[in-house]
């Protein structure tokens, strides 16, 4: 057993210390990537990280003074017989019958009732639960005070309960003591399933070839070296590994004093946490990768969701409605007046789609939150194309993100899409056309053909008059001659045709404003029509975004060490 103490200071490597409040910020950091990536990505991809937060925290608050440290290894390796050796108790059974461990045992350095509460949560039934203390010991057992050592089940029982009982407990203890012996010690069951799954608690894992006596002495050494090649591949490089003989008490002085400084250092249950959050860590970072997307979609695809919203709101429908009610209202208030009535009769084009109420910020409140319209449905072209806009702003607006994420851009992006057309609804019904107001060129020409009519009608009534004294045999009226034409004559062919042309020539003017009408009305109902688009899919995109650069800073602080 010459080389057992030289293998002793491989234990005392230098760990680095891990700074508790550094642990508890890293915790935190975890927990609010928990909150913020909640209902955006899968449950089954978070489950470790809400396990650690729950374990974490539990562990934290019970007691910091003791440290749990568990044998665990395969049938037939000897670890009960190490931890009765440690023990110096026959505590727990040992047998040529395999399996011989059935149910965890446990040994306390130290009163019993400060490591119950810490016991209670790692399931260690009470009557399996054994103090070393006794006063024949004297300071013996002084430097291992504050140590829980647990003898778990073989990991690979033919009993599947022995197992699913270990792999709970290698999530809730703070060091793992993992027992080999010289003929299984490279038995790919332990090193697959188990000793590579530890890659990232090599802080918290001492390797232990037990019953080295069994091997010759020269032998050990080889033996030792084989199994460290081993470790290597596994990940665990410059874990501590020792060789121990039960049955010498020689042959436990090095597991012994490995026990005593992790006693002693009281950096164990942090280093295991820390050693956890670098493995929850290293799980999320494929869900949140490095990119850095954009604040939302790029313009061209914003432009396209404009323009299908558009077509789904019924804004061309309704720009053309403006047009044809400009012209209608110009020409009720333009034309000649013995036909403007004629054109009151006719109904206004708006009215059609019931889009004369309260328009812009006049709109009454409490009426535009019932304000409905005429405008037709959109067809079933027009919507495809609103669904097809929606998911290329997803497509363009997640394009950096990890393949986690895009789902939940899309789902975000068509989140509000049931609420879509009533919101259209009551902006298109409360959108201000821009047709309140008349244009004082209206009012000049209506001014004017009113002035022509009346000279015409006056000049009807003139000649109507003389005929009718003539028919009487009463004097003639003496009608003053303009030229070679009587003035009543003037006065009434002349305001007929004066209003004919000033009709005619106006044409072309409420032609023109009418388009220049529907341009701006147009323009209005796209901002309006944008406004809701930004209001029901770049917003929640943009929320989705913004958790993600949440998440991503979240996990790189909790990756800090």
């Amino acid at each position: 057993m010459s080389n057992i103490a030289g293998r002793v200071r491989e234990v005392f490597r230098g760990d680095q210390r891990v700074d508790p409040d550094a642990l508890i910020a890293r915790l935190e950091a975890v927990r609010r990537f928990l909150t913020v990536v909640d209902g955006l990505l899968p449950d089954s991809d978070l489950v470790p990280a809400h396990t650690l937060v729950e374990r974490a925290g539990t562990r934290l608050a019970l007691s910091r003074d003791h440290t749990v440290v568990a044998l665990a290894g395969a049938t037939g390796s000897g670890k009960s017989s190490l931890f009765n050796a440690l023990a110096q108790l026959e505590l727990s059974p040992v047998g040529v019958r395999r399996p011989t461990t059935g149910v965890t045992h446990a040994c306390v350095w130290g009163p019993l009732e400060g490591a119950n509460h810490l016991l209670d949560w790692i399931g260690v039934l009470p009557r399996h639960r054994f103090v070393r203390e006794s006063a024949l010991d004297g300071d013996d057992e002084t430097a291992l005070h504050g140590l829980i050592l647990l003898d778990l089940p073989d990991f690979d029982s033919v009993q599947r309960s022995h197992r699913l009982e270990v792999d709970r407990l290698l999530g809730l203890v703070d060091q793992v003591v993992w027992v080999v012996d010289p003929q299984k010690y490279a038995d790919r069951v332990i090193h697959d399933s188990y000793l590579r799954e530890f890659h990232r608690h090599r802080d918290v894992t001492v390797v232990v070839l037990n019953q080295a006596d069994r091997l010759p002495p020269a032998e050990v050494p080889r033996v030792l070296d084989d199994l460290r090649r081993l470790l290597d591949a596994d990940g665990l490089t410059g874990v501590p590994l020792l060789a121990t003989a039960a049955i010498d008490p020689a042959g436990m002085v090095g597991l012994r004093a490995a026990l005593e400084r992790t006693v002693a250092e009281r950096q164990a249950a942090l280093r295991r946490l820390a050693g956890d959050v670098d493995t929850v860590v290293g799980g999320l970072d494929a869900l949140v990768g490095s990119a850095r997307p954009a604040g939302g979609p790029d313009d061209a695809a914003v432009d396209g969701l404009n323009r299908a919203l558009a077509g789904a709101a019924g804004v061309p429908a309704v720009t053309a409605a403006v047009e044809r009610a400009y012209r209608h209202r110009a020409g009720a208030a333009t034309g000649w007046p013995v036909v403007r009535g004629w054109r009151r009769l006719r109904p206004d084009p708006l009215r059609r789609l019931h889009l004369h109420g309260p328009a812009g910020d006049q709109a009454d409140p409490a009426e535009s939150l019932v304000a409905a319209t005429s405008v037709p449905d959109p067809t079933a072209a027009q919507r495809s194309a609103l669904g097809l806009a929606i998911r290329a702003v997803a497509d363009r607006a997640a394009a950096d993100l990890p393949a986690a994420w895009p789902g939940a851009v899309t789902s975000a992006a068509r989140s509000r899409l049931g609420d879509l057309p009533d919101a259209l609804d009551r902006t298109i019904a409360g959108t201000d056309l821009g047709l309140d107001r008349r244009p004082l060129w209206w009012r000049f020409v209506g001014g004017t053909q009113w002035l022509v009519t009346l000279a015409a009608v006056v000049g009807l009534g003139w000649l109507v008059l003389g005929y009718a004294l003539r028919a009487l045999g009463l004097p003639a009226l003496d009608n003053p001659m303009v030229g070679q034409v009587p003035l009543p004559t003037l006065l009434l062919l002349g305001g007929l045709l004066a209003g004919l042309l000033l009709a005619a020539a106006t044409r072309p003017a409420v032609r023109w404003a009418a388009r220049r009408a529907r341009v701006r009305a147009e323009q209005r109902l796209t901002a309006r029509v944008g406004q809701v688009g930004d209001e029901y899919v770049l917003t929640p995109v943009r929320i989705v975004l913004g958790s993600y650069a949440q998440a991503r800073d979240a996990l790189r602080d909790a990756a800090r060490r």
